[in-house]
């Protein structure tokens, strides 16, 4: 049944529908006002491998929410969901992981290629990116294990919707050791009206001094919800909360955070996965 109307709304909400559950692992070693990737938490879903070669993520890989696909013209949208964290005054972004590649390393200072990191080339299906422009979706940088603590500079080399390619602005990626789960996002300037494409390159100013391994990710933003100022205090939202986000065939949903402590702390939720 097409949700269409409001009494088709809750009857999904009551009789049909599939669960999204998260119940994860504290991360460590965060900073609070920086981004964290669930994605390589253990617990539910399941903890995630480390990407080398360029790759599209789907539902069906490990640290994914499984979900049934839908024939068009149904699909499927969050319509209600809760969220309890183990810091007060926490958060929990779900986005659709689209693209990634890892395999990146912070000792040494020749440019590391990002073969094949590029939308038009390893490509998920074009509903999933919004947008034509990309301008709908996220870039990052994603750390899978630690690089050093020597300061650096990481130029990154993309190349933009309307095929050119250009350096965004340098990102200091040292000074302190990047911890596992840090996510970095890569900004282009509003200025120039262009949005990312693909990755084409990371090139590092000097040694962090530890190889470790990071990487590139894309996403896509799908709804976010926030914790009160009580740990552990189960905060509900509504379809109208989320935006009632459509949650395309095959979509990746991770989680990640806005750090607010010196850890991601405990993070457990239960949604509603709408059909119609």
């Amino acid at each position: 049944m097409t949700i269409d109307t409001r009494d088709a709304l809750v009857s999904k909400l009551g009789n049909q529908h599939e669960k999204l559950v998260w119940d994860k692992a504290s991360i460590a070693t965060q900073v609070a006002g920086t981004y964290c990737s669930l994605w390589r938490a253990t617990g539910i879903p399941t903890q995630a491998a480390i990407p080398a070669a360029s790759a599209v993520c789907t539902s069906a890989l490990a640290g994914a929410h499984p979900f049934t696909n839908q024939t068009d013209p149904a699909v499927s949208y969050i319509g209600w969901h809760t969220l309890q964290t183990g810091n007060a005054n926490n958060n929990l972004e779900i986005h659709d992981r689209l693209l990634h590649f890892g395999g990146l390393v912070g000792n040494v200072t020749t440019g590391q290629n990002t073969t094949s990191c590029d939308l038009t080339v390893t490509a998920p299906a074009a509903e999933r990116l919004g947008d034509v422009d990309y301008s709908d979706l996220s870039w990052w940088l994603e750390w899978y294990t630690a690089t050093g603590a020597t300061a650096s500079n990481a130029t990154v080399n993309v190349t933009y919707g309307d095929g050119t390619t250009g350096n965004l602005t340098a990102i200091a990626i040292g000074g302190t050791a990047m911890p596992a789960g840090r996510m970095t996002p890569l900004h282009t300037l509003v200025t120039n009206g262009k949005f990312i494409r693909g990755v084409n390159s990371v090139t590092l100013s000097a040694s962090t001094g530890t190889a470790g391994n990071f990487g590139i990710t894309c996403t896509r933003h799908r709804t976010e919800m926030s914790t009160e100022a009580v740990a552990n205090k189960t905060a509900l939202f509504t379809y109208a909360q989320l935006g009632f986000p459509k949650i395309r065939n095959d979509a990746c949903l991770m989680g990640l955070m806005l750090c607010t402590a010196t850890s991601t702390g405990t993070v457990k939720g239960r949604g509603k996965l709408l059909h119609g």
